[in-house]
């Protein structure tokens, strides 16, 4: 059973800050020392002061986080809500395709379970340094400072139903991000509508779209503390599976330590050549279009800065490799390129694409193709999107996605409300 709560939030004052657009920040691990930066300094509330701390005297950052939001609560810039709620969500965007969206979802306390079918499944391998960085925060500030995004399925739409009327009136706040988001948040405290929401989803399993590490940290955190008590829940946001405005898109993948190592080149040239049919492209054509079937996708490297599109020869090629894997993964993009490419030629072990050694990521097709052209990475691979039901096969298959398998858009920003553990 799902055990889906009301919170009494921890928010912003918003007639202290003017607002959210000046403290709202992007999720953490989206955020460049640049970016963080000049989030910093527009305002001394904004939230990676203490989502994403550094101690100007050079002191713990996570000790330096807790007496930020300690400070900010007695002076009034963070206060604690008067009761429990729930908090609509609805979020305007431009896709990166183009298309004008909107993708509806809601805040509320979810109970840690330890992951399988029927309560809350995983889709992606995570990354050891993130978790005990979220880990070491929470236990410094006994908050949760950014939100689980998690999908859930409702094919009547009834979660949803239950907290539309509640938009009619004003948001309580909103703001415009740097993509040009707009998101507009609702507090829902009426009974009925809370009601109908837990039981929606009382039966529902979940699936971490995004925040895994999130997650994670929750769990260790909760069996740390012990006993029963708020610290048993975690702050999420919910979207359902048929929302119209839930979009995922691709994220590429970059490799280096190429150029320098000859008989690795002649490795890699030659297992291209043998699993894929390579044809020549124009470079605005280097992202596949979404489409089914085996393994397709643009290639670019930093030598010959020559677009190519690449499609797998036979999927008989990847049901081989994956063999040990159950069918929805042998057919995931990302798996096969790890499989036959990254571990292959590449000669990538886990614990390498999970250190990030001689590989890299980008979420948009210019930055990728730069980061390429400009020499900082050997060669890139331009993925196809993972679609939803995809995403939602491989993780019942109890298997879960190499990182960075989906790039859900638009992120949910922190700062908007926060989850106290204690």
């Amino acid at each position: 059973m799902t055990d889906v709560q009301p919170l009494r939030a921890l928010h912003y004052d918003l007639k202290v800050t003017g607002g959210l657009q000046s403290v709202a920040s992007p999720p953490y691990d989206v955020i460049d020392p640049e970016q963080r930066a000049r989030l910093a300094a527009r305002s001394p509330y904004n939230v990676v002061h203490v989502d994403l701390p550094v101690d100007p005297d050079g002191g713990d950052p996570y000790a330096f986080a807790a007496q930020t939001l300690a400070r900010w609560c007695g002076e009034g810039v963070v206060v604690v809500d008067d009761e429990p709620a729930i908090w609509a969500l609805v979020q305007d965007y431009t896709a990166p395709d183009g298309r004008a969206m909107t993708r509806h979802g809601f805040f509320a306390a979810v109970r840690v379970e330890d992951y399988g079918p029927g309560r809350i499944r995983p889709h992606e391998r995570t990354h050891p340094g993130p978790k005990e960085d979220r880990l070491r925060l929470t236990r410094a500030t006994a908050v949760n400072l950014s939100p689980v995004f998690s999908l859930y399925a409702d094919p009547q739409g009834r979660a949803w139903s239950a907290l539309a009327p509640a938009l009619d009136a004003a948001p309580w706040g909103e703001l415009s991000d740097g993509d040009g988001t707009r998101h507009r948040l609702w507090r829902v405290a009426d009974r009925g509508a809370i009601t109908a929401v837990h039981d929606a989803l009382a039966d529902a399993e979940l699936l971490i779209a995004d925040g895994h590490h999130r997650y994670e940290t929750a769990r260790v955190y909760a069996e740390e503390i012990g006993g029963d008590g708020p610290h048993r829940y975690v702050l999420m946001n919910l979207v359902a599976l048929e929302d119209e405005g839930l979009t995922v898109f691709p994220t590429h993948r970059l490799v280096s330590g190429l150029k320098d190592d000859q008989d690795k080149i002649e490795r890699f040239t030659a297992t291209l050549r043998e699993l894929f049919e390579i044809e020549r492209i124009e470079q605005d054509d280097l992202r596949p279009s979404d489409s089914t079937g085996p393994l397709t996708m643009g290639y670019i490297d930093s030598h010959f800065g020559q677009p190519f599109r690449m499609r797998l020869k036979d999927q008989a090629i990847a049901d081989r490799a994956l063999a040990d894997y159950p069918d929805p993964y042998r057919r995931l993009d990302t798996a096969v390129l790890e499989k036959l490419i990254l571990e292959g030629p590449l000669q990538m072990t886990e614990d390498d694409i999970a250190h990030l050694r001689g590989l890299g990521y980008s979420r948009t097709d210019d930055e990728a193709l730069q980061l390429v052209l400009d020499g900082t990475y050997d060669a890139g691979f331009f993925m196809r999107p993972t679609p939803v039901q995809q995403v939602r096969e491989v993780a019942a298959a109890g298997v879960n996605m190499p990182p960075k398998s989906t790039y859900f858009f638009p992120k949910v920003p922190t700062g908007l409300l926060f989850s106290p553990l204690a």
